[in-house]
């Protein structure tokens, strides 16, 4: 007599979710944690829910090793990713910091900046941070919003003009779009103008509602 056999049963489908656009912030030795927080923070609720530090957040900490930083403040940060391991991004941040002109030198961080810019991925600078994309020559020709007392400094990297005090979106058609202006509490305005871009306009309004911070 055969034994009746049990019926097979299937293991239940794991549903994979997308993550989303992702955006890289860029950390260096000596970085700003006040504009780091910042902009991780407001971009936070613009990824999956619990994706925050992992893999599938919407904001990506990265630097050319995983090594932990120094930033400027005296905190301690460990980047997620290293160049070479970013998933395919959708922006790039850039915060202030004071190693910002020493950083913009590094040919690792040079060549990243220059793949994105080739790439045509809208482009985040705050505060200091115009110092290393100045000297990654991506602020050449571009009009430029950035804090007063570094005016004199970024005129050197060629701008096409430079507003001083202000967050600027300058996006023609032939160019990435590149989102710039001062850096502490007020990068929320350029912070908030980049994730328009990159996530819409009512994503960002929400971010920005969420955050308790101020942007139309």
């Amino acid at each position: 007599m055969s034994e009746t056999q049990p019926p097979q049963t299937q293991p239940p489908q794991t549903e994979v979710v997308s993550p989303g656009p992702q955006v890289a912030v860029l950390v260096y030795p000596g970085v700003n944690e006040l504009e780091l927080g910042l902009m991780l923070g407001l971009l936070t609720p613009l990824g999956l829910p619990g994706s925050a530090g992992t893999p599938d957040a919407a904001a990506l900490t990265v630097a050319r090793s995983r090594g932990s930083l120094l930033c400027a403040g005296g905190l301690v940060c460990t980047p997620q990713l290293i160049f070479a391991a970013v998933p395919i991004l959708a922006g790039v941040l850039i915060p202030g910091g004071l190693g910002a002109q020493k950083a913009g030198r590094d040919p690792a961080v040079r060549e990243f900046l220059a793949q994105a810019r080739a790439s045509r991925l809208p482009l985040g600078v705050v505060g200091s941070g115009l110092l290393l994309a100045g000297e990654a020559g991506l602020l050449s020709g571009r009009s430029v919003g950035c804090p007063a007392p570094l005016a004199d400094t970024v005129w050197g990297y060629l701008p096409a003009d430079l507003q001083q005090g202000r967050a600027v979106s300058d996006t023609p058609a032939e160019l990435p779009a590149l989102y710039s202006g001062p850096g502490q509490l007020n990068a929320a305005a350029v912070v908030l103008a980049f994730a328009a871009q990159v996530w819409g306009p009512e994503q960002a309004r929400q971010a920005a509602e969420r955050t308790g911070a101020a942007w139309t």
